[in-house]
């Protein structure tokens, strides 16, 4: 299926989304934004894999990213896209073809923007992070992702989300001995002795630390706990599972630091992690971005691949028209006059 770029931005959503893209399957919407791209003289295209990089290289000063994943999550009867008013329905209508049609309007009409532009549109983002097309890129080719500022298009409701929270998953044993559960004393019950790992949870007060100006709040929770060995033995080991969100005025190591003093007395293993990224917005372009598009700013109370930017040092936001709360829904909707609203602030910002 061809893609129309002259289309209006609400129409090029509707036929973007009708083009299945569940993760994994990728292909015939990656032909279909690559074709659309090559058509245009002022920009240079890479493809890797499913993923595809377009860039205008006018000597500016500074260079922006513009990134969007192409996938969506598993089809839930929600195809093909249909509208009711002023809402577009279907699969990945808010997360986030709507904010890929976005970058494919501006990769169109933009053929002199006031900054150079890198357009990424990326495979693989609803699932496991070593599939993740952008975490490929950064990888192999990070050369195509330099920049002085990025704008990851996730669904945001038009409002900027600053940066992001770090993750960080950890197991906290509690060890004991076994015994037969009719001569209990004989043994020493770990999951009896897990209720201090649930103590240090309950009394935990959030942390509200306000980094460039946006305020987070953190959490820190149980999600997993397993123990046990048979119906007539006292358990020698129970293992909470905990996830901490950490603003990004911490690192990696400081956040498991900070886990490690709350456990003195457990084994504390680190089983999954990712880092914060600060928003960056005292950086000039992100402050232009801000000015130009009159968004209101909050911080993101989650984690996004902006992430993957910060690694590399370049400063990123959160800026989509999808609504976050209905990403990954039966009922998933965009509302149109946010895309067309998008469009229009982003196009205010890059001419």
């Amino acid at each position: 299926m061809r893609l129309d770029l002259s289309s209006d931005v609400v129409a090029l959503t509707a036929a973007i989304v009708d083009i299945e893209s569940v993760s994994g399957d990728e292909q015939a919407l990656a032909d279909a934004v690559e074709e659309a791209l090559r058509a245009l003289p002022h920009l240079t295209v890479v493809r890797e894999g499913h993923s595809i990089v377009a860039r205008t290289d006018l000597g500016r000063p500074e260079r922006v990213i513009l990134a969007g994943h192409l996938d969506t999550v598993p089809l839930n009867g929600n195809l093909p896209s249909h509208a009711e008013g002023d809402r577009l329905y279907g699969c990945g209508t808010s997360d986030m073809k709507s904010g890929v049609a976005v970058q494919l309007r501006l990769a169109a009409e933009l053929a002199a923007p006031s900054r150079d532009v890198t357009y990424v549109f990326y495979d693989c983002e609803e699932v496991e992070a070593e599939r993740n097309g952008l975490k490929r890129l950064a990888e192999t080719r990070p050369e195509l992702l330099e920049g002085d500022f990025a704008v990851l298009m996730e669904p945001t409701g038009a409002l900027i989300e600053g940066g992001c929270q770090g993750t960080m998953r950890i197991e906290v044993t509690a060890t004991g001995a076994r015994a037969h559960s009719a001569r209990a004393w004989m043994g020493s019950n770990a999951i009896h002795s897990a209720g201090d790992i649930l103590d240090v949870l309950r009394s935990y007060e959030p942390s509200k630390p306000v980094v460039d100006g946006l305020e987070y709040h953190e959490g820190l929770n149980a999600v997993f706990i397993r123990g046990g060995v048979a119906g007539n033995v006292i358990p020698d080991e129970c293992v909470v599972t905990i996830n901490y969100r950490f603003a990004p005025d911490k690192s990696e190591a400081e956040a498991e630091a900070y886990l490690r003093s709350l456990f003195p007395g457990h084994a504390v293993t680190v089983i999954d992690s990712a880092p914060a990224a600060r928003p960056g917005l005292d950086h000039p372009a992100a402050a232009a971005f801000v000015a130009a598009t009159g968004a209101q700013v909050r911080a993101k109370l989650g984690w996004t691949d902006v992430a993957r930017f910060a690694v590399l040092g370049v400063p990123a936001v959160n800026y989509g028209p999808g609504e976050p709360t209905l990403a990954h829904t039966k009922d998933e909707y965009v509302e149109t006059p946010l895309i067309t609203d998008c469009e229009r602030r982003m196009l205010a910002w890059l001419s």
